[in-house]
């Protein structure tokens, strides 16, 4: 088993009972490892964006338990200590769970991204929730004008909506 597959199962088990939130991460991690293989990011930091395309929204069980709330502040208040963990525990390097913490601290942030990993990242959640949340054609053209910055994502985000 490769420790993302590893990772994929944790967090299977961390949303245990919580169909939609399985789904979510895996839809976010499928579209994530797409587009940066299309846009030819490299094995290593392909390796970071599948991880935090898996635990971006780790946040969401302590931020509801904390808060009452799994808005986007709190879950990235929450989320780094535990995803860091988990990627501890499944095998990861210090740095990369370092990264991956970063990633899950600032992926509802869309001012100063930092890396193409945190680019495809926050298109592929936004690809997913655009759909997730039936947002009108108006608001997925709004996403494409001022977060898209990647070809692929670009083009999906297109194809998906019609835009």
């Amino acid at each position: 088993m490769t420790k993302l597959d590893d990772l994929a199962l944790h967090m299977i088990t961390y949303y245990a009972a919580d169909p939609a939130r399985i789904q979510h991460f895996i839809k976010v991690h499928s579209f994530a490892a797409l587009i940066a293989r299309q846009e030819g990011m490299d094995a290593a930091t392909l390796e970071i964006l599948e991880a935090a395309a898996y635990v971006h929204d780790i946040g969401i069980k302590p931020a509801e338990q904390t808060y009452g709330s799994s808005a986007g502040k709190y879950q990235e208040e929450l989320g780094p200590a535990p995803a860091r963990a988990m990627m501890l525990e499944c095998g990861f390097t210090p740095v990369q769970a370092d990264r991956v913490a970063y990633l899950v601290g600032h992926h509802h942030t869309y001012t100063n991204i930092n890396g193409m990993d945190y680019q495809i990242l926050v298109e592929a959640d936004f690809l997913v929730n655009l759909y997730e949340d039936s947002v009108p054609k108006a608001a997925a053209q709004n996403a494409l004008d001022k977060i898209f910055k990647t070809q692929t994502g670009k083009t999906i985000c297109k194809e998906m909506f019609v835009l």
